[in-house]
């Protein structure tokens, strides 16, 4: 009885305490059973006597459970049992265990010498599960039962065994704080792992799962206060979590601290994610539109040169670079460059081309090469009298435009038809030219055109196109008018309709008649993108095809004067003929002129020109 008593009333005690109380259990309660048969009792701890066994218990729960606490391995003192047995279950756990199998090895031992019957019973006791922290169930335990029933032990080997099984569970538990040390390194460098329990090591996802936890399976360890002890008690402020002391409850607090900090450290980590890739997709958004930016200004750039709007001069600084670049050459000497220099101010001066690039003759030479020759050809209609004009060094690749008014006006100029309009006018050279359409464009026709040529062609390359031949020929009292042929009208993105349209613009009659006709029609204007050329007639021919025939600016002097020969030849021809399958572009715009506009249809004219339209085909 007095053994049994004095072991429960162990069960308040420190744990001091677990290595005095519960390993030495059976020690103490021989000494106890000693101490029962004299008068006095003696303390085991501190050594004080007493009377009775009363008086042992008072001395025990008054001195040694009320009383300072202070753990055997680092001298903390001012907590409670609990917090006690929590301490060194966390942060001694590898000496606590240590201790408590060389302490069951030296019980055994003695037990096996003196009170082998005592002992034996002694160590088939269970401890008290209140007093060991629920990590030391997972723990090696040593009882009586594994011992021989006969008591008879061989000490070096259950020594051995015991040491043995000690230092493996050493080794597991060095490895797994290692391996804890490392994770918990890597925790605040990088992410957060799940709590774990400080009393049974068990892991949870979240803090309020681990605090469920510790309240369902650990509660008599923070809720229970020690018997007739008025302990305060400290709620969570954050969960309702009971705690018996301020310093746990600190700890606990920090937890939910440390969480919250780790939320909104994870926050701020995807807040700066976020932030980075709007960063990105910004920088992303920028260089896209920068790129298309640049692009557009190079294409624009690209199509102010290509228009001549890149302020790079006009035909007299490229006529001037070209002739230099060919004295550079040798390809001309100094000489030349000098005359012809002087011969091109003389024309600007004076506003009339100089005459260096005209072909005449041409259109009286085909009909006499159409009467004798030209067996394929069924009838031909030409246009009247026409001059050709190619392009010179100064306007190379720009100017066809106005080399085909010069070609049109050539024409009118001797067509007794249009002397009234034309009264005392000659052929201008280009920049003339430029400056009679800028001279339109003041009187009111075709406000959009001049706008889009910011309302200047002199001193520029800028291209010219159908509505500025056919608002510089209205501002001359010309009639004329402007028809799109917008679309393909045949297979292969021919334009037949444009061939027939030709056709009965010339011709009068189709049955009957010469087979050559010169007639008194003008030679109709003729766009396409990129270039123009002037149609000066058309074939039927007796496979009842149509074949235009083309004056081409691009074409130089010394092949069209190969047409002046009298023994011409049909090769010659090639360079003149079009046939339905060489007409391919997606658009056509044609300038016919048709007489003369009285000042009245001018005036109308001009205010229609507002708005520029066309007529259309189909």
């Amino acid at each position: 009885m007095l053994e049994t008593e004095a072991f429960r009333s162990c069960r308040s005690f420190p744990r001091l305490t677990a290595n005095l109380w519960v390993e030495r259990g059976p020690a103490f309660v021989s000494r106890a059973r000693k101490a029962a048969g004299c008068t006095m009792l003696s303390c085991d701890i501190c050594g004080e006597t007493v009377t009775s066994e009363p008086d042992m218990k008072a001395h025990l729960l008054i001195v040694h459970m009320e009383n300072e606490v202070i753990c055997p391995f680092c001298k903390l003192s001012g907590v409670n049992y609990d917090e006690m047995c929590f301490h060194i279950e966390t942060a001694h756990f590898e000496q606590n265990e240590l201790g408590r199998n060389f302490e069951r090895i030296n019980t055994i031992h003695c037990g096996t010498s003196d009170n082998r019957k005592d002992n034996t019973q002694q160590s088939r006791m269970e401890v008290n599960p209140s007093i060991h922290s629920p990590c030391a169930s997972n723990h090696p335990k040593i009882s009586a039962q594994s011992l021989p029933k006969d008591g008879t032990l061989e000490h070096k080997a259950f020594y051995s065994e015991n040491l043995t099984e000690s230092r493996k569970f050493l080794e597991s538990k060095e490895k797994r704080q290692c391996d804890l040390s490392k994770i918990k390194g890597s925790i605040y460098d990088t992410v957060y792992s799940p709590p774990e329990c400080p009393f049974c090591g068990k892991i949870e996802d979240c803090t309020q799962d681990m605090e469920t936890h510790v309240k369902t399976n650990h509660a008599n360890l923070l809720d229970t206060p020690v018997e007739d002890c008025d302990q305060p008690l400290y709620d969570c402020p954050m969960c309702g979590l009971t705690c018996t002391n301020y310093h746990i409850l600190q700890e606990h607090v920090d937890l939910h601290l440390e969480e919250s900090s780790f939320r909104q450290g994870m926050d701020r980590v995807q807040c700066s994610r976020d932030l980075e890739l709007a960063h990105h997709l910004q920088e992303e958004e920028d260089r896209k539109r920068s790129e298309e930016s640049r692009q557009e200004r190079e294409e624009f750039q690209k199509l102010q040169r290509q228009y001549g709007l890149d302020n790079s001069g006009g035909y007299k600084q490229q006529l001037l670079r070209s002739m230099e670049r060919e004295v550079n050459s040798g390809r001309m000497h100094p000489s030349e460059f000098h005359r012809r220099k002087a011969d091109m101010m003389e024309s600007l001066a004076i506003g009339i081309d100089d005459g260096k690039t005209k072909t005449s003759g041409i259109i009286e030479a085909l009909y006499r090469y159409y009467q004798n020759a030209a067996t394929d050809v069924r009838r031909v209609w030409l246009s009247a009298a026409v001059d050709h004009f190619h392009s010179s060094f100064g306007d190379k690749g720009w100017g066809c435009g106005y080399r085909n008014f010069q070609m049109l006006l050539s024409s009118l100029l001797q067509n007794d038809t249009y002397d009234d309009c034309l009264k005392g006018m000659s052929v201008p050279c280009i920049p003339k030219i430029q400056s009679m359409i800028e001279d339109a464009w003041r009187e009111g026709f075709d406000p959009q055109g001049a706008s889009q040529l910011n309302d200047r062609l002199q001193g520029t390359k800028a291209w010219i196109g159908a509505c500025e031949i056919y608002t510089l020929l209205t501002s001359l009292r010309v009639k004329c008018r402007i028809v799109d042929f917008h679309k393909s009208t045949g297979p292969l993105g021919t334009h037949p309709r444009l061939f027939e349209w030709i056709l009965n613009y010339y011709s009068t009659e189709r049955e009957g008649g010469p087979k050559a006709v010169c007639t008194s029609k003008p030679p109709i204007y003729l766009q396409h993108q990129g270039h123009s050329r002037t149609v000066v007639g058309i074939e039927e021919r007796k496979n009842q095809t149509l074949c235009l025939l083309v004056f081409d600016p691009g074409c130089p002097s010394r092949e069209m004067q190969k047409l002046l020969k009298q023994d011409m030849e049909a090769n010659s021809l090639k360079q003149l003929r079009k046939f339905v399958g060489n007409l391919k572009h997606k658009q056509y715009q044609i300038v016919a002129v048709e007489g003369v506009l009285t000042a009245e249809e001018k005036i109308a004219r001009r205010q229609a020109s507002q708005v520029f339209t066309a007529e259309k085909i189909p």
